[in-house]
Parts: C-alpha cells; sequence; structure tokens
C-alpha cells in the first residue's frame, strides 16, 4: 500500500512535469500540508470518511484505490508467477502499470519520463530473467510497437503516441503472442468502458477517452493467465 501511494505521487507528478520529492504531500483543494496521520495508506482515507480533514472537499478515491489494488497485486503475484527470479519482472511490470494507470486516467498522459525510466529497467531483467525463447523479449517490443503505430496511421491520431510508446515496453515482458492477447483483451476492456460511459453519460460520443486503463487491464490478464486463455480459445475453436 505505501508503494501504492508513491505510484500516486509519481503518476499525478510525473504527467505534470512536477518534482515527486518536493513539495510534500498537500490537499488539492485548501493546499494545506497533509499530516503524517492523514497519509497512511487506505486507512487515513476510511478514518477521514473519503474527505479532506481540513475544508472538508472530498479525496478522490482514486488514491486508495490504487494502494489497494498496488498491494493486493504485490500480494498474489508470487501464488500466480512462483517464487522465482520471474516475481522481480511481475513487480515491476505491476509498478509500471500503475503509475501508467493514474497518470492516463487523470491527464490522459503516459509520460515518457516514466517509460524511459522502465525501459531500460525492463530489458536488463529480460536478459538475466529471459523469455523461451529469448529474443521473444525482442519480437513482442516490435510487435506492440508497429501494431499501435500502424494502427494510429490508420486512424489518423486514434491511437495516442503514449500507447505506442507503452506497447513498445511492454512487448519486453510479454513476448509477442501475450502483447497481441493484451492488445486484444484492452480493445473490449475498452470498447465496454466506452460504452457503459456513454450510458452513464460519461462519455461523450467522438470525445477522446483514456485507454491506459483498459491496457493495464489488458496486460494484467494477459501476463498472470494468458497462456491459460490461449489454450483454452485453441481448445474451443478445435472443438
Amino acid at each position: 500500500m505505501v508503494l501504492g501511494s508513491f505510484f500516486n505521487v509519481v503518476g499525478i507528478r510525473v504527467a505534470l512535469k512536477k518534482s515527486i520529492v518536493y513539495p510534500h504531500s498537500t490537499c488539492p483543494n485548501c493546499k494545506i500540508q497533509l499530516k503524517p496521520k492523514e497519509l497512511i495508506p487506505v486507512f487515513s482515507y476510511l478514518l477521514q470518511i473519503g474527505k479532506c480533514k481540513n475544508c472538508g472537499v472530498k479525496i478522490s478515491p482514486l488514491y486508495a484505490t490504487v494502494e489497494m489494488v498496488t498491494a493486493i497485486l504485490f500480494t498474489i503475484s508470487p501464488v500466480l508467477v512462483g517464487w522465482s527470479k520471474e516475481l522481480i519482472v511481475s513487480w515491476t511490470l505491476v509498478s509500471l502499470l500503475m503509475i501508467i494507470f493514474v497518470s492516463d486516467l487523470k491527464y490522459m498522459i503516459i509520460p515518457d519520463r516514466v517509460l524511459l525510466f522502465f525501459a531500460p529497467l525492463v530489458l536488463i531483467e529480460r536478459i538475466f530473467i529471459p523469455l523461451t525463447p529469448w529474443w521473444d523479449m525482442l519480437l513482442g517490443s516490435a510487435v506492440g510497437f508497429s501494431l499501435l503505430f500502424v494502427i494510429a496511421l490508420v486512424s489518423r491520431g486514434g491511437m495516442g503516441g503514449g500507447d505506442i510508446k507503452l506497447y513498445a515496453v511492454l512487448g519486453l515482458v510479454l513476448g509477442w503472442k501475450l502483447t497481441l492477447l493484451s492488445f486484444f483483451l484492452a480493445t473490449i476492456i475498452g470498447t465496454l468502458i466506452g460504452v457503459f460511459g456513454m450510458l452513464i453519460g460519461k462519455v461523450q460520443r467522438g470525445k477522446p477517452m483514456p485507454f491506459g486503463p483498459a491496457i493495464v487491464l489488458g496486460t494484467l490478464l494477459a501476463y498472470y493467465f494468458g497462456e491459460d486463455i490461449i489454450n483454452w480459445y485453441l481448445n474451443f475453436v478445435i472443438l
């Protein structure tokens, strides 16, 4: 949860090109500096009933949600990938995705600075914790970048540049098959979110919407359950 709190800070401040160290956390409304007891991940939000203790303005549930989801994903990763070297890659992927989730949801921005930090980190991890075959990471990166780049050209801007670069990084983690599955799942999830958003009046037809959250969900499903999903699909088609 502490890491999730930090990812909130990174996702918000880097997107705004601000320091992640200074100034200290403040209320977005009254700008008062938060005290240590107001910075306890999840619990402070619950104890304050989702409101600033000073001005009473509602605090976005995004902060507590990211803190809790990060804690859950870090906790279940050893169960899903095992206590192996791959766990390092898993935790790195979760960290990247949580930061992207925050920045894209709030500002529709996937910061280059975040991708430039994680790209070499993931590449080094995949060199020492390789996929099988080892070159699958390079093919996955090329497929992820090329697929979204072509879509962006064909749709004339329908796909953001941040999404394209993000998939180049994700491809290093996933390999080409899971990269394609990740995008397929993200497209379905994004469509469902868009339809639901229009039904409740949160999304307007023709207006851009953040694709990052859908990418996050699609990538997590592909990374943790991708092989099972592919095997299920192949057995379903054969039957």
